[in-house]
This record gives structure tokens, sequence and C-alpha cells, in this order.
């Protein structure tokens, strides 16, 4: 009879996870947690980091291409505790794979998601070090801005029509780390379309957009509203602050620096 000593020594490692992933916010914490081995295919539009953009897609949490996911034999579908459809999780669960849904509600929770992701990978250490690095930044942002002048702010998703964010959105979240206010953090939405009449009488004194179009040339035309007569329209990269990811300390920087640029234009 081998003793429990000698059938620890032979018993053949646990099996591997193979990952999919189907939110491109979900594909780049995967590979923060040091777990890119073990990803065997992600959503449409997974273009950060670039290696995961050679990886099989499988389309996107609205439209999964459910055979390919099979023919994939992946173990663990990394899915998104919102903007993943009702249903999604159910279907994948009937295939025989483990569903694993990470919130993204604030930022520390984009930590708590590479920390989850790292023992779901078997990665623990490196997950560990990218979050403590990630919260480093957050922390560093948040004491730099801590008691700076309020800055008024109309975040622009798009403008055919005009979309905002309201209060539970991370944007409104990175905004208050900046000193900044969302003229619609009072909406209980994530987001919401607005009337332009609405966001004039909300006077912004910066108007951020996230969209690929450039704000100037849509609101030029106001030129009694602050935020058009200090030239403080700024565009921000999209993919920075609505993908919640580590990177998204990256757009929290961006953002923090173009409040600081409309404050001093106060002077």
């Amino acid at each position: 009879m081998l003793s429990l000593a000698a059938c620890a020594e032979h018993a053949s490692p646990p099996a591997r996870a193979r990952i999919v992933s189907v939110a491109p916010n979900l594909t780049e914490m995967l590979f923060a947690a040091g777990a890119a081995e073990q990803v065997v295919a992600v959503s449409a539009y997974s273009d950060y980091p670039e290696a995961a953009t050679r990886l099989p897609q499988v389309g996107d949490a609205f439209r999964l291409d459910y055979e390919r996911i099979v023919a994939l034999a992946p173990t663990v579908a990394v899915v998104g505790e919102t903007g993943t459809p009702a249903g999604v999780a159910e279907r994948l669960e009937a295939l025989g794979i483990r569903v694993v849904s990470i919130p993204t509600r604030n930022l520390d929770d984009i930590a708590k998601g590479v920390v989850a992701l790292g023992e779901i990978a078997g990665t623990q250490a490196t997950a560990a070090q990218a979050a403590a690095d990630y919260r480093a930044r957050i922390a560093a942002l948040r004491e730099r801005y801590r008691g700076r002048a309020p800055v008024r702010v109309f975040v622009q998703i798009d403008d055919a029509p005009l979309f905002t964010v309201g209060g539970p959105h991370l944007i409104t979240e990175i905004l208050g780390l900046c000193g900044g206010e969302n003229v619609f953090a009072d909406a209980a939405v994530q987001a919401l379309p607005v009337d332009l009449e609405a966001v004039l009488a909300r006077a912004p004194e910066v108007i951020l957009s996230t969209d690929t179009d450039a704000p100037a040339p849509y609101w030029a035309r106001f030129t009694q509203l602050t935020a058009v007569a200090r030239g403080n329209l700024y565009q921000s990269n999209g993919d920075l602050l609505a993908r919640p990811s580590p990177r998204i300390a990256d757009g929290a920087a961006d953002v923090c620096a173009r409040l600081d640029e409309a404050r001093a234009k106060r002077k």
C-alpha cells in the first residue's frame, strides 16, 4: 500500500483550465492575471493585448457562436456580471461549461476580478501583483487630486442621439477621483439618452467625449456654454474608460489631467 506522501508524489497535477472570454475587458483582465496560455477563445473586439487578436473569436455576448465554443472545448467561460444578456450563462452551463461571473461595478472590483481569474488559472502570484500595481496607481491618483476644486462635466458617449453615463457608471467614479462632478450623476442608471436642452441647462464646464468623433464640431455653435467658451472640449480613448480592466487607470490619469487643464483656464 502506498503511503499518503507517495500518493501525493505520484498524483497527476490538476488539469489546467481552458478559458473562453465573452467580453473585451474580461480578455484584458485574463491576460493581466497571467492566464494568457489558458485562454482558448475570446469575444469580438478583444484587441488588447496584441496577443489576444491571434486567438479564435466566438462573437460577442449578444451573438455567441456556441458551436465554435463547443469545438474549442473550454472548461470555463468568463462573463460580465453586467453587460451579459440574460440566458447566456444558462446556455453555456447547459453545454457543460463552468461559468464565472466577474463584477466590475466599481474601480476596486477590477482588482478583485483579476485576483479571481488568477485563482481559476492557477496564476495567483501574477494576478496578485497585477492587482496590487493597479490599486497603487488608483490610490496615487486619488491622493494627488484630493481636494481639487470641483469641475462639472458632461460625459458624451455618443452624439446621435446624445448619450451619457449616470451615477452608477465607473466613469462617474473616475470623475470623482479627479475632482470632477458628472452633471447627470443623479440618474440611477449606467447610461441614458439625454436631450440637448437638458445638457445646456446643466451648464457643464467640461465636455468629455469617449466617442470616436471629436466633440468640437457638435458643440461649437453653443458659444454661451462655459465648456465651449473656454475650449474645454476633450476627447478620451473610449477603450481606456469604457472597458473595466486594469488599463482604466490610464484612462483615469488622462481624465484627471484634462480636468486640471480646465481648472487652469479659470485663471
